[in-house]
């Protein structure tokens, strides 16, 4: 085969290699896109933490996750709320009972004690579980992570478990399993 012929198929190739991966893709809902962008970070890598933070199988659905908004962790167990207003009761109440300390809020599982600032001083703890503001202070947050360096699944890491560790290795790859699903690109070979 000519050289010209040869590099013609290889382009032909790897058209078709993007055109597969552009399909196994998914675009992240604008809510992902509108803080992502805000806060100069991908859509892609806040969507994966959300799914990995919260997701959820719903009905009707199948076998795929998606993130959901009225989720909250309490001293490591999960919960999730038809409503918001169920949600926020049962903020308030394991604010209470457990501290704020030990327990992530809504669609990002944003932790009370550590990050409950970023919504605002003097307003309701049920402000946390307003979806556009979780992301928008988890894309804020993931944002001044990677500004400490690293590529994004470090970041995920960083974002889960400040100190490190297995808690933090274990996330990263699940966390990387989310983001080669959303952006269709395996990226678990080349992060273990």
């Amino acid at each position: 085969m000519a050289p010209a012929m040869i590099r013609a198929l290889g382009a032909g190739l790897l058209l078709q290699v993007l055109a597969i991966g552009a399909q196994a893709a998914e675009t992240p809902p604008p809510a992902y896109q509108l803080a992502a962008y805000q806060a100069g970070i991908p859509s892609e890598v806040l969507y994966s933490v959300a799914l990995q933070e919260s997701g959820t199988r719903l009905r009707g659905r199948g076998t795929q996750l998606v993130p959901w908004p009225w989720t909250l962790n309490v001293a490591g167990a999960g919960y999730r709320f038809a409503t918001r207003a169920d949600a926020c009761t049962a903020l308030l109440v394991a604010l209470s009972t457990a501290g704020a300390k030990r327990v992530d809020v809504g669609i990002a599982q944003i932790n009370m004690g550590w990050n409950g600032h970023r919504f605002g001083r003097g307003v309701s703890p049920c402000e946390a579980l307003d979806p556009y503001k979780n992301l928008a202070v988890a894309a804020r947050m993931l944002a001044e992570l990677r500004g400490q360096g690293g590529e994004w699944i470090t970041v995920a890491g960083r974002y889960h478990r400040p100190a490190g560790g297995a808690p933090a290795a274990k996330y990263r790859k699940l966390f990387a399993k989310h983001l080669s699903r959303v952006t269709g690109l395996n990226l678990l070979a080349t992060n273990p």
